[in-house]
């Protein structure tokens, strides 16, 4: 067993195509809430808090911190927990791109991933860049074996479990470069075919109402990015947080469905994911794609791109024109 250095004080406040043969079972953690989304099942796309400690020391898993917060993994993390940086091993840092075949290969090889590992990825934010994360690692072929810890760091630290300070040591696997499937990924040109009503879609954008209206470009204490405040039109708004519980769990399934049929997306056209630089859509794109099984791409260029493009069509409800003035 790995050596426990401390125990955190309470915390505050269709893919089929894709899918590979699932990890081997690891413990059985018992049953799950039949309203629930699945957890800790072979096939699911979440794990419990539960699981994870239960599972930590199995030698076919992996756990992967995805955080944005600078330092919040030298702190303290998850036993046995790699550290990936999502602005210089998720994508090309020159070129505004996810990482690139050789990039992602040697990632993957450095973590000891093979195509069989059960890859557990969390982080801070609700598992804003753990998602992102694990959209990339879709994008790569690895689909059903990488999963998200439901409530990511904050219910782990918030149910007071280990924590340690320790960068752990693994054998490098070999993980064979395969092309990014582009599947998975909206582009510029397809929101835009959406906006001008030549595809029959639907974008759903994740961002704050304020954002969607044009009140704001960007979320208080973030630099404004684009030019132009709004949404593209034909877009509609659910906030992604409306997808969780206070805790950061994902709320049951029939109520997700709820959720995004009030606006009109139910899984019977493809939905492409939106919000400001695609790390908030990319946690709605998991529970569209991989909790409910909608087909849903996620947009990475999000509004940043699209808000920014000269000759294109905007909706802004607030009135702003420049900056958000």
């Amino acid at each position: 067993m790995r050596k426990i250095l401390f125990r955190p004080a309470l915390a505050g406040a269709a893919l089929a195509a894709l899918l590979l043969p699932a990890a081997p079972a690891l413990a059985n953690a018992g049953a799950t809430a039949a309203a629930a989304p699945v957890r800790d099942g072979e096939k699911s796309p979440l794990v419990s808090t539960e699981w994870l400690e239960k599972n930590i020391d199995s030698p076919k898993l992996r756990i992967v911190e995805v955080s944005v917060d600078p330092g919040v993994y030298e702190r303290g993390h998850i036993p046995g927990a790699h550290n990936v940086a999502w602005h210089t091993d998720l994508v090309e840092t020159v070129s505004r791109d996810i990482a690139g075949p050789e990039k992602f290969a040697a990632l993957a090889r450095r973590l000891g991933i093979d195509r069989d590992t059960t890859v557990v990825l969390y982080g801070d934010n609700n598992n804003w860049f753990a998602a992102w994360g694990a959209w990339v690692f879709a994008q790569y072929g690895l689909v059903d074996t990488v999963k998200l810890l439901d409530g990511g760091r904050k219910k782990w630290e918030a149910e007071k479990r280990p924590l340690d300070t320790r960068t752990p040591e693994v054998a490098a696997s070999t993980f064979a470069v395969t092309p990014a499937t582009t599947a998975l990924r909206a582009r510029f040109t397809d929101v835009l075919a959406v906006a001008r009503k030549e595809k029959d879609e639907k974008i759903l954008d994740i961002r704050s109402p304020d954002e969607f209206s044009g009140k704001v470009i960007a979320p208080a204490g973030v630099p404004e990015l684009a030019v132009r405040a709004g949404h593209i039109p034909g877009s509609v708004n659910v906030p992604w947080g409306k997808a969780v519980n206070p805790d950061g769990t994902l709320k049951p399934v029939e109520e997700l469905r709820k959720l995004y049929a009030e606006a009109g997306i139910d899984g019977t056209k493809p939905v492409i994911t939106s919000c400001r630089i695609g790390e908030r859509s990319s946690h709605s794109w998991f529970v569209l794609s991989r909790v409910l099984g909608y087909p849903a791409r996620n947009y990475d260029g999000s509004w940043t791109e699209y808000g920014n493009a000269v000759g294109v069509p905007v909706v802004n409800l607030a009135g702003t024109v420049w900056g958000g003035k």
